[in-house]
């Protein structure tokens, strides 16, 4: 192990010179790409400046870092923000100062309306080859809209792929699944039975302490998390819109005025006055939250694993996992069905821009799309051969098991090795997309899922019948790709995002004084909550995001 880390810098050189050459057996677009991108300014090495919105620091010294400068010419200097209140955005728009590349994250409208991105269209026509590979059929909706069809952003979330684990839209331990036979959980009644049932068996845990049925996190923002977002999921089977509700006809509904989310709602309310729902989950911090999944205490979740994992790691670490937690897709009753693989087709709004300020706006459109190659990807993705991956008999990536234990149990791997440090916010490949070798894009495939499974989800998939736990959960290929993406992730203008947010302020506190009201109370607090959203402009906001889908539609079909 300690080899392979002083190993590992000063094999680059050596292992950027293979890759270089194994280059040649790819197609002419790809190599001609790679080509292009090899060299910068007069031989020498070119420094972008690179604003990363949901980035950290970056020394670019990692082995990854400095193949792919080898291979492109292009070094980043990334800056970021250092609080979550930054300004930075802010201010450069107020000063007319800009790095050469940025990833805005939610403020990219601002960027536009500034005019602080490039149109990337001419760029990518003539430098771009494994830009438009990568992308493909979708390509299209990287345009901005109908009016404006410029392309300001590549986006920052995975082309196409295959979902082979998921967290659902609602979580219970593995000990309810065990002491319900296995039963498969599939709607919300059958969810609150199953943690009744536990935990009129096991009121307490081991240490004497009150076990609880069902905890949400709402003090802060994790309010949309757990309790905003599984009101979609759930009641309207719904794919993840945020707090929008898209119709047939691409409008847009604040989902806090559909009847089946208001019955969601209503269903919380029932569980706090029974004592099922965490009696402090309006009042107790995220902290809290997740000491109280430590703890092992809490038998079911309505969050994301992205969001509780920290938690879960704990239980793991302690050797409790029959306290982890089982993936559920469930809905409101079974003519429903859960949208939780569903391919909502490419996230766009959220991605990587050029700004009108860049130095060399060619080198970095050639970096962007030395990314984009083969080349590129899998050195993001797996690193360098011979160091963290190797190469079977059948010319297939794969990673050695110390490989595997040394990116799973070293907090710092990306870090230090770079593998998967710079695939975020650039353009990748989903899990399951095959590169020209057979491969997969990314270290994700659904063996490797398979062999990381404990010994209570080895289990449940041989009960079940199933290789993975999401074969338990409708497919992806049951639903049809919309011919819009995901809508929280859209650029919408700040007038639309001054109401939204007055919305969602007024949603937060309602809501909690909807589920923690008495049940004689409920209708008259939903009530109350609907009139203030109609009177701060909720019909208003609609009508905007209707219009900026319809909008997206268009410039994607055109």
């Amino acid at each position: 192990m300690k080899f392979k880390k002083v190993m590992a810098t000063a094999l680059v050189a050596a292992m950027t010179a293979s890759l270089l050459a194994g280059c040649s057996g790819q197609d002419s677009a790809e190599t001609s790409g790679t080509e292009a991108a090899a060299g910068g300014e007069e031989g020498g090495v070119v420094e972008l400046t690179f604003y990363n919105a949901d980035g950290q620091e970056d020394p670019w010294t990692d082995p990854v870092a400095l193949a792919i400068t080898e291979a492109t010419g292009v070094k980043l200097k990334t800056d970021y923000p250092v609080s979550s209140d930054d300004q930075k955005i802010a201010l450069m728009i107020a000063e007319q100062n800009f790095p050469d590349m940025i990833f805005a994250k939610g403020d990219a409208s601002s960027l536009i309306e500034a005019g602080a991105l490039i149109d990337m269209t001419d760029l990518i026509e003539e430098y771009g080859p494994n830009i438009k590979k990568l992308y493909g059929d979708e390509f299209d909706k990287l345009k901005y809209s109908a009016d404006d069809p410029s392309i300001y952003q590549l986006s920052s979330y995975a082309v196409g792929g295959s979902t082979y684990k998921s967290s659902g839209n609602a979580q219970i331990q593995w000990a309810a699944i065990k002491e319900n036979n296995y039963e498969q959980i599939k709607t919300l009644e059958q969810f609150e039975q199953v943690i009744k049932d536990y935990l009129a068996a096991h009121p307490t845990n081991e240490d004497g302490l009150s076990n609880i049925g069902l905890s949400l996190s709402t003090s802060d923002w994790h309010w949309m998390i757990t309790m905003g977002n599984p009101a979609g999921y759930i009641a309207e089977a719904a794919p993840d819109n945020g707090q929008w509700i898209i119709d047939e006809n691409y409008n847009a509904i604040y989902k806090f005025r559909s009847e089946k989310v208001k019955e969601y709602f209503r269903w919380l309310n029932r569980m706090y006055n029974e004592g099922i729902l965490d009696p402090e989950f309006a009042t107790q911090t995220h902290e809290d939250y997740i000491a109280k999944i430590a703890s092992g205490r809490v038998v079911a979740l309505t969050d994301t694993d992205w969001d509780y994992q920290d938690g879960e790691k704990v239980l793991k670490a302690d050797g409790k996992m029959d306290k982890t937690y089982a993936p559920l897709a469930i809905t409101m009753d079974e003519s429903q069905k859960s949208a939780v693989l569903m391919y909502q087709g490419l996230t766009t709004g959220y991605g990587v821009g050029i700004t009108t300020s860049c130095k060399d706006p060619v080198a970095a459109i050639k970096f962007l799309d030395y990314l984009c190659s083969d080349e590129g990807q899998v050195l993001i993705n797996w690193g360098i051969e011979g160091v963290n991956y190797e190469i079977d008999e059948n010319g297939h990536r794969y990673r050695t098991q110390e490989e595997i234990e040394y990116s799973q149990n070293d907090k710092d791997y990306s870090k230090k090795t770079g593998v998967g440090f710079h695939a975020y916010p650039f353009p990748v490949y989903g899990n399951g997309v095959l590169d020209s070798t057979g491969s997969t894009y990314t270290t994700t495939s659904k063996e490797t899922v398979m062999n990381e499974y404990n010994e209570e989800e080895k289990a449940a998939c041989e009960e079940w019948g199933v290789d993975l736990l999401v074969d338990t959960f409708p497919q992806a290929d049951e639903f049809e790709v919309p011919p819009y993406s995901a809508v929280w992730a859209y650029t919408k203008p700040a007038e639309f995002d001054e109401i939204a947010n007055k919305l969602d302020e007024i949603a937060w506190s309602s809501l909690i004084t909807c589920v923690i009201g008495t049940e004689d109370e409920f209708d008259a607090n939903y009530d109350a909550m609907l009139q203030e959203l109609e009177d701060t402009g909720m019909a208003d906001a609609e009508a905007m995001l209707t219009d900026i889908i319809k909008e997206k539609v268009a410039a994607a079909e055109s």
